[in-house]
């Protein structure tokens, strides 16, 4: 039997690992969307909460959520459990409740690095470790001979990631008679055009518009020539997207800068001068509208992509010019 020292220094080796792997959380966080986003089948269901999920789907949730990371880890298959990191065999158990963790028998005196995330309007997650020892465990367990962390158990357990902030989802951050409303409508056009009516100033991802949206091509919903970005310009709704023009626009007006395939709108009215909270765009001065404002006109954004093609599009001006 391994040495306390050869214990502790294993569990640190393991964390060591992934802190170099993934330093701030980012990449486990994503992962942990994207899995419970796959699991809602947004486009083909329109659901977007865990209480709609089946309960066959919730036990399900634990296993994609441990394929999921490893895909995205690459970590090795263990010998006799999920992983091996550090050269470590580690079990990996996921619960959308803290400590509601189900330990298995063959992860007795091993690793376990137990995963814990809520979808709600402040979604949450943590990741830790602990070593599995029948003192740390509830004496009851399961037919599986699965048991819980008892109050030892849950004290040992060494925080990589504790109450860190889940990429959120719009549809939770809204009440649900204004979603109710929204999915209501009869195409979906109308839906998306409603819903971003109704999530000003918040972050709109594209699972978001695939589960509201429910068609295949679902980003045309958004765009301009009969999309959202033209149908709500009369009402001075912008739709920011990730395009670097964007960013720029989203940092100025002082609202949350769109990520890859991100869509914030943003309700603007003119403003007199520049100055804090103001943008420029097409040589005019705007800012956040007031709910107290008039609904006005708003400009027709730019879209380019990145700085790089905003100076090759300035210097292909220049040739034609030249010629």
């Amino acid at each position: 039997m391994n040495s306390p020292t050869e214990i502790d220094a294993s569990l640190q080796a393991v964390a060591s690992d992934i802190r170099k792997l993934d330093p701030d959380g980012a990449r486990t966080a994503r992962v942990l969307r994207e899995t419970l986003d796959q699991l809602y089948d947004g486009q083909r269901t329109g659901r977007y909460r865990p209480d709609q999920l089946y309960k066959t789907e919730k036990t399900h949730c634990g296993t994609l959520v441990e394929i999921n990371l490893q895909r995205e880890f690459k970590f090795q298959d263990g010998i006799d459990l999920d992983y091996q990191i550090a050269g470590v065999d580690v079990d990996c158990k996921f619960s959308q409740t803290l400590n509601g963790w189900m330990i298995p028998p063959e992860a007795r005196r091993k690793l376990c690095l137990v995963v814990w995330a809520e979808d709600t309007a402040t979604p949450h997650w943590s990741m830790g470790l602990f070593r599995v020892t029948d003192d740390r465990l509830n004496n009851g367990s399961n037919r599986d001979a699965k048991s819980t962390l008892n109050a030892a158990g849950r004290k040992a357990i060494v925080w990589l990631f504790q109450e860190r902030p889940l990429p959120s989802n719009v549809l939770l951050q809204l009440d649900r008679p204004t979603v109710d409303r929204i999915m209501s409508l009869k195409s979906g056009q109308k839906r998306i055009n409603e819903l971003f009516r109704m999530a000003l100033c918040r972050i709109v991802s594209r699972t978001v518009i695939a589960t509201v949206a429910q068609q295949d091509d679902y980003m045309k919903r958004i765009r301009a020539n009969g999309g959202a970005r033209t149908t709500l310009l009369p009402e001075g709704i912008i739709i920011l997207g990730q395009y670097h023009s964007h960013s720029d626009i989203a940092a100025a007006l002082g609202v949350p800068v769109p990520g890859s395939g991100d869509s914030v709108p943003v309700r603007v009215t003119k403003a007199r001068e520049a100055g804090p909270g103001t943008a420029r765009i097409k040589g005019e001065f705007w800012k956040v509208a007031l709910p107290s404002d008039a609904s006005a006109g708003a400009p027709q954004i730019p879209v380019l992509r990145s700085r790089t093609e905003k100076v090759v599009a300035s210097k292909m001006g220049a040739d034609s010019r030249s010629r």
